[in-house]
């Protein structure tokens, strides 16, 4: 159970992270660090010309997908739903963090790459999964 616990907790703080998106950009500091969390503008779609409203209308989707899909997994590792949808659930949210953090990426960003990469790791290479649910 502690297990469960651990990693149901860690899955859910991974993702309330995320809503630092949300959070207003603090003023700027003279040689402090750029604001890491900024939808209104992306290194890899913003040269296409895309507004800043379109990016953040898909990074607010990405959000919702994310926290959604680790609600869903969080849920079924406690047996409430279907447990087959943890893995799924784990992989969907995993991989909108991964695009979410990929398209406005900057490097303060890296340590949510580098989790997400152990995340799909463990659910789709080594195919773990908390005890009592389907691998």
């Amino acid at each position: 159970m502690a297990i469960k616990l651990l990693f149901v907790g860690f899955l859910l703080a991974h993702a309330a992270v995320h809503l630092l998106f949300f959070v207003p950009k603090p003023a700027a500091t003279p040689g402090g660090p750029t604001w890491p969390f900024e939808l209104g503008r992306s290194w890899a779609l913003s040269p296409f010309g895309l507004a800043p409203d379109t990016l953040r209308i898909l990074g607010i989707a990405l959000v919702a997908a994310l926290i959604g899909a680790y609600a869903l997994a969080a849920l079924a590792t406690f047996g409430v739903g279907p447990g087959g949808l943890w893995m799924p659930a784990v992989a969907a949210g995993t991989l909108a963090s991964l695009a979410l953090l990929g398209l406005f990426y900057l490097p303060w960003l890296t340590i949510g790459v580098g989790i997400d990469a152990v995340l799909l790791w463990l659910v789709l290479v080594s195919s773990w999964a908390p005890e009592g649910l389907a691998r």
